[in-house]
C-alpha cells in the first residue's frame, strides 16, 4: 500500500464505486503533519490492513473509516483503494470512542474486570456516528457489493446499512471477546446491539463460546428462531432466522502475517540485534519477555507478582535472570489506565529495588512503542515469553512470538482465557488468577528439557504458519460469499421463551 505525501483526492470527482468494502473504527493509514506543514499519510501497521490489501486492490476496493485526527475528513490518495474518511469532532471522539466503546463495550466485554459506565449521550453519541459509518459505506459500495464491518465500535453499522442498502452482502467481524449472557444482560441497550449485528449476513467471533452466546441472545433478545448443534472452527455456523433472511453465525480465529515474520527474524540483521539485546541485558541465564498495549485487560500485574514471589522464594536466580516488559502507551487520559500505569511501574520498582544489583535490574520497564524491527528481535532473544492477559479475544502477540522461532528455541506461557489458548496447546498454560499455577508454569517453561521445548515449539509452529492471517480472511469472505442456507421447519410463530431449552456456554 503506497500513501501519498501530496494532495488529498478530491472525491467529489470521483464517481466509481467499490465491489469491496471495509468499514473500521480506523483508515489504513494514519495522518502526519511535517513541521514544514505538509501532509504525509503513513500505513497503520497491523494484521488487518495486511490481510486485507491484497482483496482490496484486486477488486475495486474502498475502506471507510476514522483518520484518528479530530474534525478530519481527508481522503488520501491510496494507490488501488478509495479511502472515505468519516470526521469526528473532539466532543465525538470522547463520547462515542473513549466514552461508549472504551468506557462501556471494553470493559463489558473483558469479563468486567472494571466496571463498565452506562451513560445515555454516550450511547445517543455512539448511534450518531454508526449511522454515519453507515451512510459512509453505503455511499462507497457498488450494486451487490461485499461489505465488512469490523469491531465493537460499529455493531449498529450492518443493521443501518441493511436498511440503506438491502442489495449488499454485509459481513461483521468482532475482533474482542463476546461476553457471557449474564454479563451482557447489563447493557441497557442490549437489543439494540444484537438487532444491530443481525443486519449482516455472516456474524464472526473468535470462538465458539462466543458465536454459542449470541445465538442464544438473538432467541432471548430479539425473538429469533435460530439454529440447534454445536458451532465449530470455521465450519458448523449457528443460523438466525431474521424474516426472510437467514444470518450465519461464526467462529473464525484470527491469525498473524505468520510467513513474513518467519522470514524476517531469520535474517542476519535480526539475529544481531538479538544477540546485541541479550548482552545490553548482560547475557543472563534466562531472559523473560513480556510485550502488551498498557491495558488493565493484559494481566500485566499478574506476571510481576509471579516473578517476584519466585525471587522472593529462590526459585529464580536473580543473577542469572532479567525480564523486559514492553508497555505500548494505550488511552493515557482515562483514569483507570493513570491508575494501572502507576501501579505496575510500582511492582517494577520494588521488584529492582528488592532484588536489582548496580548496573543490572531485574525488570527492563519501556512505556513507549518500539520499531518492529526491533519487536522481532526481543522475540527471537527471549527465552520465555509471558503471555497473562485476564481476557483476551486472541492475542496476537503470542502468535508472533511463536512464528519469530524458527530455531525452535524459547518458550510461551499462556493464559487460559486467551483465544489463542484454543490453538496453541502446547504452551505452557495457566489461569492468571491463580498465581501459584502461573509461577509453576514460567518455573516449567524456565526449566524445560531442550528436547520437549523443541518438541512444544514445533507444534506450535505448524498451528501458527498453517492458519495465517490470509487463511482467516479468505475462510470468512469465502463464507460470506456463499448463497443464504435456510433453518429445516422454522416456526415462525414460536415465542422466545419456547426457545430458551438451550443454554449458553462461556464466551
Amino acid at each position: 500500500m503506497t500513501a501519498s505525501s501530496g494532495t488529498d483526492r478530491d472525491s467529489s470527482q470521483d464517481a466509481r464505486t467499490a465491489d469491496f468494502v471495509v468499514v473500521a473504527n480506523r483508515l489504513p493509514v494514519d495522518k502526519e503533519v511535517r513541521p514544514d506543514g505538509s501532509v504525509h499519510w503513513k500505513r497503520s501497521p497491523g494484521g488487518l490492513v495486511t490481510a486485507l490489501e491484497p482483496i482490496l486492490q484486486s477488486h475495486t476496493g474502498a475502506w471507510v473509516g476514522w483518520s484518528g485526527v479530530p474534525n478530519s475528513d481527508d481522503n488520501p490518495d491510496i494507490e488501488g483503494i478509495d479511502i472515505h474518511a468519516v470526521p469526528l469532532s473532539t466532543e465525538e471522539i470522547n463520547e462515542y470512542y473513549e466514552g461508549f466503546s472504551n468506557a462501556t463495550l471494553w470493559p463489558l466485554y473483558h469479563d468486567v474486570i472494571v466496571k463498565p459506565e452506562y451513560h445515555r449521550e454516550w450511547w445517543n453519541a455512539y448511534v450518531e456516528i454508526n449511522r454515519r459509518f453507515a451512510q459512509a459505506a453505503s455511499k462507497a459500495a457498488a450494486h451487490g457489493a461485499i461489505v465488512w464491518v469490523q469491531d465493537y465500535q460499529l455493531q449498529l453499522v450492518p443493521k443501518m446499512l441493511r436498511m440503506l442498502r438491502p442489495d449488499l452482502r454485509i459481513g461483521f467481524f468482532l475482533h474482542i471477546p463476546f461476553p457471557p449472557v449474564e454479563l451482557f444482560m447489563q447493557m441497557p441497550w442490549r437489543t439494540e446491539i444484537v438487532e444491530g449485528l443481525l443486519g449482516a449476513d455472516l456474524i464472526g467471533f473468535h470462538l465458539p463460546g462466543g458465536a454459542q452466546n449470541f445465538l442464544y441472545l438473538a432467541r432471548r433478545l430479539a425473538g429469533h428462531a435460530v439454529s440447534k448443534g454445536t458451532i465449530g472452527v470455521r465450519s458448523k455456523f449457528g443460523l438466525v432466522q431474521v424474516g426472510f433472511r437467514t444470518v450465519r453465525v461464526g467462529a473464525f480465529p484470527i491469525s498473524i502475517d505468520s510467513e513474513s515474520l518467519n522470514s524476517l527474524a531469520k535474517s542476519k540483521a535480526i539475529r544481531a540485534r538479538a544477540a546485541e539485546i541479550r548482552a545490553e541485558l548482560g547475557n543472563p541465564k534466562t531472559m523473560l519477555l513480556g510485550v502488551d498495549r498498557l491495558d488493565y485487560t493484559k494481566g500485566i500485574d499478574v506476571r510481576l507478582k509471579a516473578l517476584s514471589e519466585l525471587l522472593d522464594e529462590k526459585r529464580v536466580d536473580a543473577s542469572e535472570t532479567a525480564m523486559v516488559q514492553l508497555a505500548t502507551p494505550s488511552r493515557e487520559r482515562v483514569d483507570s489506565y493513570i491508575a494501572m500505569r502507576a501501579g505496575i511501574e510500582q511492582l517494577v520498582g520494588n521488584i529492582n529495588g528488592r532484588f536489582g544489583q548496580v548496573g543490572h535490574p531485574i525488570i527492563q520497564y519501556l512505556h513507549r512503542p518500539v520499531p518492529r524491527e526491533d519487536l522481532i528481535a526481543f522475540f527471537v532473544a527471549a527465552d520465555v515469553m509471558l503471555v497473562t492477559p485476564l481476557r483476551d479475544g486472541m492475542n496476537l502477540v503470542a502468535k508472533e512470538y511463536v512464528a519469530c522461532r524458527s530455531d525452535l528455541g524459547g518458550a510461551l506461557v499462556l493464559s487460559e482465557f486467551t483465544g489463542a489458548a484454543a490453538e496453541l496447546r502446547s504452551a505452557y498454560q495457566a489461569n492468571p488468577y491463580d498465581l501459584d499455577g502461573v509461577k509453576d508454569a514460567i518455573m516449567a517453561a524456565v526449566d524445560q528439557d531442550p528436547a520437549e521445548g523443541r518438541r512444544r515449539m514445533r507444534a506450535l509452529r505448524r498451528q501458527v504458519l498453517a492458519h495465517d492471517v490470509e487463511r482467516w480472511a479468505h475462510s470468512f469472505l469465502s463464507t460470506l460469499a456463499e448463497s443464504q442456507p435456510t433453518i429445516p421447519s422454522v416456526d415462525r410463530t414460536l415465542a422466545p421463551a419456547a426457545l430458551d431449552e438451550n443454554e449458553p456456554t462461556e464466551g
